[in-house]
């Protein structure tokens, strides 16, 4: 394993691809209703600042932060949900920018959150059964913890795509109007994916909140919604493991960029460039993942995103 035959930089380094696949995971089934947002990483700063004020100021333990992290992201996300939804498409897409700045704001300008500093030294999972005790300040302990989640939340992901309700969203996606005739509530079920796709992003940022012992506004900028966009139409979004391929290969390319910072958007415009141009369904089309049927796009478009209709508002 991992952490048996590399030191603790890669280890930890390991830790950010576990929680980078559970976003890019969870921020999918947005995706799967047709619609992206730029709200899912403020909704992973929701959970990483519940966890963060938890241990803090009550000393909870994991699993407590784990499961408020949780609730708290979904609860936010419900909110956000009734005015967002009442638009679709590019309308929704800057929606969730307006709503992500405005909660940014909310922690930099209140000390209760920590302003611009955010929070520090959030002390690490420590779980003791009698005798038995494990300290999860150690990166390979972590690291094992935070793959235990992930995988524990992938595998309900996946349980909820196959199911009936992710059937649905794909007919929201493909057939909007057409689910309508037929009686689906649309919006209803969008508010669903919304609030499921945020309730998992919670779970990352309580294990970032872990991993990195920090908090900051800073860290879910609009320059991460981006690059999370960014890797999402890269990996692909038709199937299941196209997002997960995709975060692990560019996270892995996205370290090699660590010296030269100032060249990351432009190197990311132009691999977004060739790959609307050349493999529009993203990589996991050419490794023979996807499997489901494509809709039909307008050209440019990304695989999953809705054009704006007229009607759009």
């Amino acid at each position: 394993m991992i952490p048996a035959v590399t030191g603790d930089y890669y280890v930890s380094f390991s830790t950010e691809i576990v929680i980078m696949v559970l976003m890019l995971s969870s921020y999918r089934i947005v995706v799967l209703t047709g619609e992206w947002s730029f709200a899912h990483v403020v909704l992973q700063g929701v959970g990483a600042y519940t966890a963060a004020i938890l241990v803090k100021d009550w000393g909870a333990p994991f699993m407590v932060s784990l499961l408020a992290g949780a609730l708290v992201a979904g609860l936010v996300a419900a909110v956000l949900s009734f005015p967002l939804l009442k638009m679709r498409g590019f309308y929704f897409l800057m929606g969730t920018f307006g709503a992500a700045e405005a909660v940014r704001l909310l922690w930099r300008k209140f000390n209760y959150f920590g302003g611009t500093r955010g929070f520090s030294g959030i002390s690490p999972p420590f779980l003791r059964i009698g005798n038995f005790a494990i300290d999860f300040g150690h990166p390979a302990a972590f690291f094992y913890l935070a793959l235990t989640v992930c995988v524990v939340s992938l595998l309900v992901i996946w349980s909820i795509e196959q199911s009936r309700l992710g059937q649905i969203w794909r007919t929201i996606e493909q057939q909007d109007v057409l689910a309508q005739a037929v009686g689906i509530d649309t919006r209803r079920y969008r508010r669903i994916a919304f609030v499921i796709s945020a309730v998992f992003a919670g779970v990352a940022g309580v294990l970032l909140a872990y991993a990195f012992g920090t908090v900051t506004p800073n860290r879910f900028n609009l320059n991460f919604a981006l690059y999370l966009m960014i890797w999402a139409i890269v990996g692909g979004t038709r199937s299941f493991y196209g997002v997960i391929l995709g975060g692990i290969l560019l996270m892995g390319f996205d370290e090699s960029l660590r010296f030269a910072d100032e060249l990351r958007p432009g190197v990311y415009g132009v691999i977004l460039i060739l790959v609307m141009l050349f493999w529009p369904q993203g990589l996991e089309r050419l490794i023979g993942f996807a499997a489901v049927p494509v809709a039909k796009q307008t050209p440019g478009t990304p695989s999953g995103m809705a054009a704006p209709s007229k009607g759009d508002a």
